[in-house]
């Protein structure tokens, strides 16, 4: 036990000493004075971050599909909205179009009628009362399908809104940066080789 706190102690004393040296031989440090850090301090631009930023875009998104995109300037994508739910839309309003043909020619032959769409002119029927009712259990279940699938493209319009509103402010300017390099050591006549984590306020 005693052991390894005399082996962690002289690990810490290690490292900091090597950091020290390291901060004394930094040739970046050469020629810098207290002014000139100033100066470049003060052409630092933050940028605000808007908490509800995201909960904006989101609510955009749900009132009018690529208001959220818009809303975050990514014109690109309200095209893409546009035509995926209208896509779906299409297909729903298609599909519910023949089932109601389908139903309408059933309730004409249960009603004892022969004159519907699907029969011939003499009144036999070209599809029978079981193809009747398959078609519509089919359309039915299309119409279905692409109700889902259109619910389930317009919530992917919000959460998309809402994600890239998050991503805008995410913080990826030079103040915050992991970086390596490389350094000419004179003193060892030798490279080093290291990872700079740059965090400025």
């Amino acid at each position: 036990m005693l052991n390894k706190k005399l082996f962690f102690g002289i690990l810490c004393f290690i490292s900091i000493s090597f950091s020290s040296a390291q901060v004394e031989n930094d040739s970046t440090n050469v020629g810098l004075d207290k002014e000139t850090v100033l100066i470049d301090n003060a052409f630092i631009e933050k940028k605000e971050i808007d908490p509800l930023r995201p909960s904006k875009a989101a609510f955009y998104s749900a009132i009018l599909p690529g208001a959220g995109q818009f809303y975050n300037k990514k014109y690109w994508k309200i095209p893409i909205v546009w035509g995926a739910i209208g896509t779906g839309v299409y297909f729903y309003i298609r599909n519910d179009k023949q089932y109601d043909r389908y139903r309408d020619a059933y309730k004409r032959r249960l009603a004892g009628f022969t004159d519907d769409e699907f029969s011939d002119a003499n009144g036999n029927p070209l599809i029978s009362n079981d193809g009747l009712i398959r078609a519509q259990q089919q359309f039915r279940r299309n119409k279905e399908v692409s109700l889902l699938v259109t619910i389930g493209l317009y919530a992917l319009n919000i959460i998309d809104a809402n994600v890239d509103a998050h991503l805008l402010q995410f913080n990826v300017d030079e103040n915050l940066s992991l970086s390596p390099h490389y350094q000419y050591n004179q003193m060892e006549n030798s490279g080093d080789l290291g990872l700079t984590l740059n965090f400025k306020f």
